[in-house]
């Protein structure tokens, strides 16, 4: 038997558990949230509720669970890159860790540097963009950018999620804004006022608004070859694959030059036919089972299979398709 733990991940993680578990009698699954009645529970062998910790107390949680537990895979969404830090000691209990070195997971966790290496070794094409700390750095970069772009937006160089992503938008708000939804919506000014709030805040970057499609690539490095399977993401729950071959050969070149080993998503967003690039989630996406599904590759089965040393025969089936989601409802005991 295989004890896979999944720490405290988001929702979708019931579908990649699933996944994972095809045609695998001898995986055992636990899982773990802060939440006690977290969805993906209802796929679990095992579950529990995780207490609030940050930084190297979650990390000694997380050893001692390992220990508790006699956990062979963790695959780890919270705290990945304090893990990742410290990956050597899971390793050293026997854990398997789905998580990539920390050299190369802490780069990529500052856009500011990805952004950088990647325009250096010319990896990808990346937007115009600043880097800020300060109000008044902010309203520098805005001006500049907006003397040549239409829109303008910003994002923290440290986020997850695109949590912090706000789209500056100085169009009144009449009537016909209530039926908007504006939540990653907001003026200069009220930005402004904001970021004034604090001398220094953490690095912002602030670079043009990229108003065309997004295309999200979900990624694995085999001994066979690299998997991408990209997805154009549009407002809808409809997404369509499409295999670009120049998004194809900067996911390809991302990859290796980042020496990615795990699962994981790249993201790029098109402006005038250029696709520029975004970022590298170091883990599988929330989307991956749309495109699993496309493609006819399981991404979390055999990533599961690479850690434990096993090879495992894919094939992508290249096709043009359309795919979707639904609502199922479950009940959670």
């Amino acid at each position: 038997m295989v004890r896979i733990w999944f720490n405290h991940w988001f929702s979708t993680a019931y579908h990649i558990i699933r996944m994972m578990r095809e045609n695998e009698p001898d995986f055992y699954v636990i899982g773990s949230n802060e939440q006690p009645y977290a969805v993906y529970r209802a796929c679990c062998d095992e579950f529990y509720q995780e207490p609030r910790l940050h930084g190297d107390a979650y990390v000694d949680y997380a050893l001692e669970f390992c220990r508790d537990h006699a956990v062979d895979v963790f695959v780890p969404r919270r705290a990945m890159t304090d893990i990742s830090r410290r990956k050597a000691e899971f390793e050293a209990i026997g854990v398997r860790v789905m998580a990539d070195d920390y050299e190369n997971i802490a780069l990529l966790n500052d856009k500011a540097e990805a952004y950088r290496v990647c325009r250096e070794q010319e990896l990808a094409i990346v937007p115009e963009h600043e880097i800020v700390t300060d109000a008044a750095a902010f309203r520098r970069a805005y001006e500049s950018l907006a003397e040549t772009y239409q829109r303008v937006c910003f994002k923290f160089v440290r986020d997850e999620g695109g949590r912090s992503f706000r789209l500056i938008d100085n169009s009144p708000r009449g009537y016909d804004s209530l039926f908007q939804f504006h939540a990653t919506r907001i003026s200069f000014d009220e930005a402004y006022a904001a970021l004034s709030e604090r001398e220094k805040f953490a690095p912002l970057i602030v670079m043009p608004y990229l108003p065309n499609e997004e295309i999200s690539v979900d990624t694995l490095k085999t001994e066979s070859g690299i998997i991408m399977l990209p997805r154009i993401k549009g407002v809808t729950r409809v997404e369509r694959m499409t295999y670009d071959p120049q998004i194809l050969t900067m996911t390809e070149q991302l990859v290796t030059a980042f020496h990615l080993e795990m699962p994981c998503n790249v993201q790029y967003k098109y402006r005038d036919g250029i696709p520029y690039f975004l970022e590298i989630n170091t883990r599988m996406s929330g989307g991956v089972q749309l495109a699993c599904l496309a493609s006819g590759v399981n991404i979390p089965n055999l990533a599961v299979n690479k850690l434990l040393d096993i090879r495992k025969k894919w094939e992508i089936t290249q096709r043009e398709v359309r795919v979707s989601y639904i609502e199922t409802p479950l009940i959670l005991e």
